[in-house]
């Protein structure tokens, strides 16, 4: 195998939406590095039943809807 072909592996801390911060390993950043979370399995509806909703941060889901407002969705 080719040496210096894959990025370092190292430990960061992920922010997640409720505040809490869990070390992982991870090829993002430096080491030490923190990387904040939009959407996390504790907000996103495919992991907690479908009982909170997304928010819109960038409007994308209003603009996704306008889009196709006349499909009727």
């Amino acid at each position: 195998m080719k040496a210096d072909t894959h990025p370092e592996y190292h430990t960061i801390n992920v922010k997640m939406t409720d505040g809490t911060i869990l070390e992982m390993k991870s090829t993002y950043g430096k080491e030490g590095a923190q990387l904040s979370l939009d959407i996390d399995p504790s907000v996103h509806p495919a992991w907690n039943g479908g009982t909170s909703r997304l928010m819109d941060t960038g409007g994308r889901v209003s603009k996704f809807k306008n889009k196709y407002a006349g499909l009727g969705f």
